[in-house]
């Protein structure tokens, strides 16, 4: 009888202390991560590049006061942005080996500096480290009459990233 009050005892202290130590979830994230592949289409499971990314909101803010021009940018929010080529391409005017890399740009009023960096797991541009980029292209900075609030990165159909925030539209060559 001991044995099974004990087995017992035993049995109940670790359904109790199996609920308390239940795992609490999060809401949701205030910048929610995405991600844009090339091709687009969920049906293709052979992709050439893919971006993960978080998309801030503009939330009445405008987009200088959240990515400073002449200042890295994570690119998003949150973790810097990752960006993995799966087979060697041309980014802008640069080539790229296969790979993953950190996405980070440099914002300007005419023209952004986009940058592939090989330190990925980084959160925001706080460690970025110039000496261990890959590639920088120079891409045109255009504006669009449509808004878009949340930041968005996009693939057009010849492969090239697109980025939106804003009125602010960025454009990158990919082949």
């Amino acid at each position: 009888m001991k044995k099974f009050v004990a087995g017992a005892a035993f049995a109940l202290a670790l359904l109790v202390s199996g609920q308390l130590s239940a795992q609490k979830f999060n809401g949701l994230d205030k910048s929610p991560a995405d991600i844009a592949s090339f091709p687009s289409s969920y049906k293709v499971a052979d992709k050439a590049v893919r971006v993960i990314y978080s998309r801030p909101q503009l939330k009445g803010r405008s987009v200088e006061s959240l990515a400073p021009s002449g200042k890295v940018w994570r690119t998003g929010a949150n973790e810097a942005a990752e960006i993995t080529f799966y087979k060697d391409a041309m980014f802008g005017t640069e080539k790229v080996k296969a790979g993953t890399y950190a996405l980070f740009t440099i914002p300007g009023e005419k023209e952004w500096t986009v940058i592939l960096n090989t330190k990925v797991n980084q959160w925001g541009s706080y460690s970025y480290d110039k000496s261990a980029d890959v590639a920088r292209t120079t891409a045109k900075a255009s504006t669009a009459s449509e808004s878009l609030e949340a930041f968005s990165i996009a693939f057009d159909d010849a492969g090239n990233l697109h980025m939106g925030w804003g009125n602010v539209r960025v454009e990158v060559p990919v082949k």
